[in-house]
């Protein structure tokens, strides 16, 4: 196989809650259960999601994307604080330390200013600053996040399923209140080479980075869970396998589903947390929206409670790109999320403090 498989998690999202596990839920468990311990990468049919929901949303990002930095800016991360809610401009987020060729709007599970958790300025809680023009954007933004949650709660059931423990073991001891939080990228066109020089000028470049980035985002793996991905037709997502690099396709109503780091490190390597990396080459502007589905905020992360005996892929023993150990954190999901979001953001959380 060439490509990550193609699950259909219909039968997850049908199933009611304290229902037997049915021969279909079985099947669909077995089949991610396969793709996680092999890719770390799989696409997603049968998540049930209206398709008209992801084209207002195109729509709107659209528009935004379409104005002058100076418009965007009016929602620039900077002025959300610690909230880590906003715009930034093509290069200012970074990538296993090295500037993305992107610009983005970041986006959380919506709090009022008077909540708890905003109140004592926890990291990554607060209201969200959506611009004013196009007004739709954030109606369309937490539309296609509370669709896209219930995705990743049904992909963790069939997990639980696959692993041996009960299909709501994630949802009752460690995504009860899960950390969501979702991206909307777009990618200017790069002809270039990915390691040739850089143009004489280049309205895309970082003002702070010698030479602007040829990939959108650098070679890397995700926190948490999972993320899950729509995108449009442009392609350029590719993901690291042991004979080289792979083209994901961009399909229409095809999600992608990755694993994080976290999801490895709790499963003990038996789970995949898989090197991918984006370039668009399409000659037009890609636009992508990835939700990170994630421990809750206040979960402590520990081991899964299996056994070699269960029906999971054995455990990966290869060391890790990085050089990383996930495994070896200790604590809670808020602190270990602060700790890097800090690496990506290194400016915003200096002025907001740790």
């Amino acid at each position: 196989m060439n490509v990550p498989p193609l699950v259909d998690i219909g039968p997850l999202m049908s199933a009611s809650h304290g229902s037997p596990v049915s021969p279909a839920r079985r099947q669909v468990s077995d089949a991610l259960n396969e793709a996680c311990g092999t890719w770390g990468f799989f696409r997603i049919t049968g998540h049930g999601i209206d398709p008209a929901l992801l084209r207002k949303l195109d729509g709107q990002a659209r528009n935004f994307f379409a104005r002058s930095d100076e418009e965007k800016s009016q929602v620039a991360m900077a002025k959300a604080g610690s909230a880590w809610r906003g715009w930034f401009p093509v290069g200012a987020e970074l990538t296993s330390g090295r500037p993305d060729r992107k610009e983005g709007l970041y986006i959380g599970t919506e709090l009022p200013s008077d909540d708890p958790r905003v109140l004592a300025q926890l990291p990554l809680h607060g209201p969200n600053l959506f611009p004013d023009h196009p007004d739709g954007l954030g109606p369309a933004a937490i539309d296609w996040m509370e669709a896209v949650t219930e995705v990743g709660h049904a992909i963790m059931s069939g997990l639980a399923i696959a692993l041996g423990l009960d299909p709501h073991w994630f949802a009752t001891h460690l995504t009860a209140d899960p950390t969501v939080l979702f991206r909307i990228f777009r990618y200017p066109p790069d002809t270039r080479p990915p390691d040739g020089p850089a143009p004489a000028t280049d309205a895309d470049a970082h003002p702070n980075a010698a030479t602007p980035p040829a990939w959108g985002v650098a070679e890397h793996t995700d926190y948490g869970l999972l993320t899950l991905l729509a995108q449009d037709d442009s392609g350029g997502l590719e993901v690291r396998v042991a004979d080289g690099w792979v083209k994901v396709p961009a399909e229409p109503g095809v999600m992608v589903c990755n694993l994080g780091d976290m999801l490895e490190a709790i499963t003990a390597g038996r789970y995949r947390s898989t090197l991918h990396r984006v370039r668009n080459t399409s000659g037009r502007s890609r636009l992508s929206f990835p939700l990170f589905f994630d421990p809750s905020w206040d979960a402590q992360v520990r081991p899964l409670p299996i056994t070699a005996d269960d029906p999971a892929t054995p455990p990966t023993t290869s060391a890790r790109w990085d050089g990383a150990d996930p495994a070896a954190w200790s604590g809670t999901y808020g602190q270990y999320l602060t700790a890097k979001v800090a690496r990506v953001f290194p400016e915003l959380f200096s002025s907001v403090g740790p």
